[in-house]
């Protein structure tokens, strides 16, 4: 049963940072293009993130420089370290699988995602 966590979500002030953790089960995580997306409140979900089986990362460009993706294979855990953060990064944030083993499809809604956690900026 493929199984999505994550955790490190908290209250942090403006300029602050956290780190999320998303810890996968059930597949061959290794194998795997992964996403980070996140919900803020009333809107609908944002693409934040993608990072390749080789380590290769993608962002939006409301995170860029700001937020890295990074993964342990050996682990099959998922990482997003957000830095700098803004009170418009308050959100779910959830993590995401590929539908398909080593392709890039680019994210969809209908990955399969985790149960989120949040992650709320402000002072």
């Amino acid at each position: 049963q493929v199984q999505l966590v994550e955790s490190g979500g908290d209250l942090v002030q403006p300029g602050g940072s956290l780190r999320l953790s998303c810890a996968a089960s059930g597949f061959t995580f290794s194998s795997y293009w992964m996403y980070w997306v996140r919900q803020a409140p009333g809107k609908g979900l944002e693409w934040v993130s993608s990072i390749s089986p080789r380590l290769d990362t993608r962002y939006g460009n409301s995170v860029k420089g700001r937020f890295t993706a990074s993964r342990d294979n050996a682990k099959n855990t998922l990482y997003l370290q957000l830095n700098n953060l803004r009170s418009e990064d308050t959100a779910v944030y959830y993590c995401a699988k590929d539908s398909k083993e080593r392709i890039y499809s680019g994210w969809s809604p209908r990955f399969l995602r985790g149960q989120g956690t949040q992650v709320t900026v402000s002072s």
